[in-house]
């Protein structure tokens, strides 16, 4: 029987994040090795524990590469270069790195192998403008994006159409070497080519859905822009994908935390794994869920995927707090029920915590405090409220990412 809720509550998030730990789950999935060359290459937050994860796995072979990975996230390594760049918003030390990955790949033979490691944030991470348009002209549509409300596969089929290296076109630079392309995914539904907007897959959004997405949520482009993705010579490539396996993902850390929740006497009920929409709306959907297992405790409702926040206030936080948030205005107290929603990343949103948790006293806390939740709420400043009641959660960069982890326990 749980002692402690809040204990609880951590220690499931932890093995949800052990399911996704890049140096257990890359080795079982490593290609043999190949007669010529080894070129490791790679984009994302859990990049660089990824390319540890091959070295460690290949310690007599002869590799040289070069991943790039969020600041902080680098982890270290002796022979593949760590490069840290901005998320999520590109900055120039990305495109510098994709510059550089773009030269390690050329001129190879068909007997080389191109390993490419690929995690959530390699889009912004790996950034190289296509010629319609300057770094700086993309960064503003990468925010306006950000801001906008637009789900993930929406804004990646806007940034493979403005990218020199997303959409598949690192693959082509590639060739004819064999491309082997491992992935973390943190994308709802899993689809490899969305990871990081698939810089070595083909893309199977077209510039018509692109153009849409950026008239849907008024971004605003210029006209070289319009033409260049008007242009039926500038859509993404179509080729033959080399081998490609995913090798970690919210599912896996779902099934992990709901093992550990059996273990300890909690019935799991995992909701989904791709869940999307407004993260206040699935905050309060989930906590009603919540309410009518009240009388077959106890239970734990656990979900991942990649919520939406659109933004309106000016308060800092991300979708997992802003979750959190609606879902403690919901659960009204009850002592009963508690709640985590973390970032499996440990970064939600722009801020230093991985999420936020709330148990029954929170409510009563922010009374003390003479803090009106709601009022928090439409500022979009849930990441003041839970640090003004001590209900931060902060672990640091986790060297993985499969997206959210949010989970409502019913005792």
């Amino acid at each position: 029987m749980i002692t402690d809720p809040v204990i609880f509550l951590n220690d499931l998030f932890k093995a949800g994040l052990e399911a996704a730990d890049p140096l257990k789950v890359v080795p079982p999935h490593l290609p043999p090795l190949p007669k010529g060359r080894i070129i490791v290459i790679g984009a994302g937050k859990a990049s660089a524990a990824m390319a540890k994860a091959v070295e460690e796995s290949w310690p007599d072979a002869e590799i040289e590469g070069l991943v790039v990975t969020q600041h902080r996230y680098a982890v270290p390594t002796e022979k593949i270069e760590i490069i840290e760049a901005a998320h999520p918003v590109p900055d120039d030390a990305g495109e510098q790195a994709c510059t550089r990955i773009l030269q390690m790949v050329e001129s190879l033979s068909e007997d080389d192998l191109v390993l490419c490691l690929i995690s959530g944030g390699g889009s912004a991470l790996l950034s190289m403008p296509a010629p319609c348009l300057s770094s700086e002209e993309k960064r503003e549509i990468n925010k306006a994006l950000l801001k906008s409300g637009a789900t993930i596969h929406e804004m990646n089929s806007v940034r493979k159409h403005l990218s020199a290296v997303k959409g598949g076109r690192l693959a082509l630079a590639a060739q004819p070497a064999k491309i082997v392309t491992l992935i973390i995914s943190d994308v709802p539904g899993d689809d490899p080519s969305t990871v990081a907007s698939g810089p070595t897959l083909p893309d199977a959004t077209t510039q018509d859905e692109a153009l849409a997405v950026i008239d849907k949520y008024n971004v605003a482009v210029s006209d070289d822009v319009r033409a260049w993705l008007s242009d039926p010579e500038n859509e993404t490539p179509d080729f033959e994908p080399g081998e490609t396996k995913i090798v970690a993902r919210a599912q896996d850390a779902l099934f992990a935390a709901a093992s550990f929740a059996s273990s300890q006497g909690v019935e799991p009920i995992i909701l989904g794994d791709d869940i999307e929409g407004e993260a206040r709306k699935v905050g309060d959907d989930h906590v009603q869920e919540a309410f009518h297992c009240l009388n077959k405790s106890p239970v734990i409702l656990i979900s991942g995927g990649e919520t939406t926040v659109t933004i309106k206030g000016n308060g800092k936080g991300g979708r997992n707090t802003e979750y959190l948030l609606a879902a403690t205005i919901a659960g009204l107290g009850h002592k009963q029920i508690y709640g985590i929603a973390c970032d499996t990343d440990g970064i939600d949103g722009s801020e230093d915590n991985a999420g936020a948790l709330f148990t029954p006293n929170t409510l009563a806390q922010a009374k003390k405090k003479d803090i009106d939740p709601a009022v928090y709420l439409n500022n979009n400043d849930a990441y003041s409220f839970f640090e003004a009641t001590g209900d931060l959660i902060i672990t640091g960069p986790t060297f993985t990412n499969v997206n959210d982890f949010r989970a409502i326990l019913v005792l």
